[in-house]
């Protein structure tokens, strides 16, 4: 079956799924759910009869448990519908190899027409009383403004209704340090009494990644402190600052917990509840898994519409977590408001993620032909949608996914370096008509394990993930030739995605991130805008770390800082726009990797109305390098990339143009590219729809169709 078949049938089992519960009546189900039902009814719709046994299931786990006792799973499709309310849960409701729809049969749990089912693991905190003397170590700011009450358990996020509330938070300071020891400067820490409640943020000298890790052994004397997980990478020069001392609680909002006292405290910012978060997973799927074996065995046709799912805990790292690139997420992790884990033509459609300290939605290990689509995802600590495999080896059963029609934003609000969507070790998929911004580091990631990693050690980051056994006859040293059968994430289709304002933090990042990835994956016609914050060192798209045989084609980034496109070794760019590249660098292509044979710049357009832009960079080039940088990698030549029919134009000094033009001539490249205006409709207010009478027509240079970007009626989009 053909990459297009497999999608087609995934989106008529997506349609079969989430189908009403009758074609004429949307009302109409086999069980029902209330949160002023009982578990001890029968599940119908109709109010309790004075026998007191009919009406609706007060709970999730109780519809699941009937759906199994009924007998109808094999014979005919099951339909749950949700009265609107909040539910609470305590204990992650898991949906198993019994809960499938057999044979062609589908699942559904959806929310009743018109309502809103809310699923929180949130439980209120009560007994607040005002602190009325003061308190030892409070700023002056915030005496007589602290609340405290008395709890039981130890959490990492509180919530009000606004959503998140944020830990009272140090200044940052610069320490020196290794993975699991800092040396600080005089008086920065404290060895606090309860220790153990406090954590440091981490920002290493790197620029992609953080941790958030808590301290086990502070030594005032000797200014030095222990974290009881390792940092990915040294504690040093960019900067930390610790989180949860009362010291630092000195703004409306902020919090502190200490679990010797039993005691949070609070600087309340309105009279809202405060609710303590008790679960990170709320619903999981979960097949049979052999994570040694061969072969897994999934849950089936199962469906999730309408929900909404909230107050979610923050996860936190485990001595023996395997991490993806950069521990950007770790590999089969409990830490999304819904897992599935070893499932197969399931839907979660049109759900609202919020008000979490984690992810939405992932998918582990083997996991085929599910639809995620029309889903809200907001205000999340961690990331949005991942789709994360098995690390490097023969076992590759993640794949053949749909991730369609979500609008994600405001996410890695905790962990910064959470993108929106993230393929890692997983193929075949196609994410198409996202809208992804407000985020603080990339908006999407498509990636694997570089070769430098396959080489055995025990670091948490990438390493730990690949299967030993399963490659064996690797040599000591491989090439990016013999891993290349283990890097299952190729041949992934990334389609009309709008991806604009992420960056907001983080550096070195990009709208559109690949590296260690597969062959075969295709980003096309994706609208990539408005990276403006003020964090240098990033592209609107990028190829990285060895990544070969990717191809870009019909994008249009528009107003990206630093750099429009990076693109390195055999990877094709072709029929792109890139327009006003923010400087201080304003690089529209920079190419930064050889060997460069097979790569293409062909029929791009580079638009510039600013007189400070670089529209071609070539690191090494002029400057008398020559063969191999002290990493290994050959220097990247314009002279060695198949470029032609570009259009290079620089409107507010169109002299730079003609000299880029000429070099690039002289270099025996862009034999039949033009210095001409494209002649766009109105660029400067972003429609980049061509004249009738544009040179790029002529060219052959396709034009981008905004009207197929972003959320579109799903009519219009399959």
């Amino acid at each position: 079956m053909n990459q297009i078949s497999s999608y087609l049938v995934v989106l008529m089992t997506f349609a079969a799924c989430c189908g009403n519960g009758s074609a004429d009546d949307p009302h109409a189900a086999d069980f029902y759910v209330s949160p002023q039902g009982s578990d001890a009814w029968t599940g119908t719709l109709a109010a309790p009869s004075t026998s007191g046994n009919d009406g609706p299931f007060a709970t999730l786990e109780r519809a699941r448990d009937a759906v199994r006792q009924s007998g109808k799973r094999s014979s005919a499709d099951v339909v749950v519908l949700v009265r609107g309310g909040t539910y609470q849960l305590t204990q992650t409701v898991v949906f198993g190899l019994q809960d499938s729809g057999t044979n062609d049969s589908t699942i559904t749990y959806a929310a009743y027409p018109g309502e809103t089912p809310v699923f929180s693991s949130g439980q209120e905190i009560t007994g607040w009383q005002k602190v009325t003397v003061p308190l030892p170590r409070l700023p002056e700011a915030a005496q007589g403004n602290v609340w405290v009450a008395s709890v039981s358990e130890k959490f990492l996020t509180l919530y009000d209704d606004h959503g998140m509330l944020p830990r009272a938070q140090s200044e940052r300071f610069v320490p020196s340090g290794s993975s699991t020891e800092l040396r600080f400067p005089e008086g920065e820490l404290k060895n606090w009494p309860n220790v153990k409640d406090v954590e440091i943020v981490v920002r290493p000298t790197r620029l992609w990644t953080m941790n958030v890790l808590p301290l086990v052994a502070i030594d005032e004397k000797a200014r030095t402190a222990r974290t009881a997980i390792p940092a990915t990478y040294g504690m040093n020069k960019i900067g930390c600052w610790v989180e949860n001392v009362l010291e630092e609680l000195d703004k409306p909002g902020e919090w502190a917990l200490n679990t010797q006292e039993g005691k949070v405290y609070l600087w309340p910012r309105g009279d809202s509840p405060i609710m303590a978060p008790q679960l990170i997973e709320l619903i999981r799927i979960e097949g049979e898994v052999d994570k040694q074996g061969p072969k897994d065995i999934p849950v089936r046709n199962l469906c999730f519409r309408g929900l909404t799912f909230k107050h979610g805990e923050r996860y936190t790292l485990a001595k023996d977590d395997a991490g993806t690139q950069h521990d950007w997420d770790m590999f089969d992790k409990a830490n999304t408001l819904v897992r599935l884990r070893g499932a197969e033509n399931c839907v979660i459609e049109d759900c609202h993620f919020l008000h979490s300290g984690s992810g939405a939605i992932r998918v582990d290990l083997h996991g085929q032909q599910n639809t995620f689509s029309g889903n809200h995802i907001e205000h999340l600590g961690g990331g949005g949608i991942l789709l994360c495999g098995y690390g490097p080896g023969t076992k590759d059963v993640n794949k053949k996914n749909v991730v369609s029609q979500n609008h994600i934003h405001h996410i890695g609000e905790i962990y910064w370096h959470s993108p929106g969507i993230f393929l890692c070790q997983s193929g075949e998929n196609r994410v198409a008509n996202n809208l992804i911004h407000h985020a603080n580091y990339s908006g999407m990631i498509v990636s694997g394990i570089v070769t430098r990693f396959f080489t055995k050690q025990n670091k948490r980051e990438s390493s730990r993930a690949i299967r030993w056994n399963e490659i064996r006859t690797l040599p000591k040293n491989p090439s990016l030739e013999a891993i290349r059968p283990y890097l299952h994430t190729r041949n992934n289709l990334i389609e009309n995605n709008e991806i604009h304002n992420v960056m907001q933090i983080l550096g070195d990042g990009n709208g559109i991130y690949v590296r260690g990835a597969g062959a075969g994956n295709v980003i096309r016609g994706n609208y990539i805008h408005h990276l403006v914050s003020s964090i240098n060192g990033q592209s609107g798209m990028r190829t990285d770390g060895g990544q070969m045989d990717t191809l870009f084609t019909g994008n249009l980034l528009y107003k990206c800082r630093s750099q429009g496109m990076t693109l390195k070794l055999n990877n094709r760019f072709e029929n792109n726009i890139i327009a006003d590249v923010i400087a201080p660098r304003g690089t529209y292509l920079k190419i930064v990797e050889g060997p460069m044979k097979g790569a293409s710049n062909k029929r791009n357009i580079y638009y510039s109305t600013l007189a400070d832009c670089t529209f071609v960079s070539e690191p090494g080039v002029g400057k008398g390098k020559v063969g191999e940088d002290r990493r290994g990698r050959v220097p990247a030549r314009m002279s060695d990339i198949d470029s032609d029919y570009n259009i290079y134009y620089c409107k507010a000094d169109n002299s730079r143009s003609d000299g880029v033009l000429r070099k690039l001539q002289a270099d025996g490249v862009d034999t039949n590219s033009r210095a001409n205006d494209p002649m766009f409709v109105d660029p400067e207010n972003g429609d980049f729809r061509f004249q009738s009478d544009s040179p790029a027509l002529e060219m052959g240079i396709v034009p981008f169709d905004l009207s197929k970007v972003g959320l579109r009626p799903a009519s219009t989009t399959k």
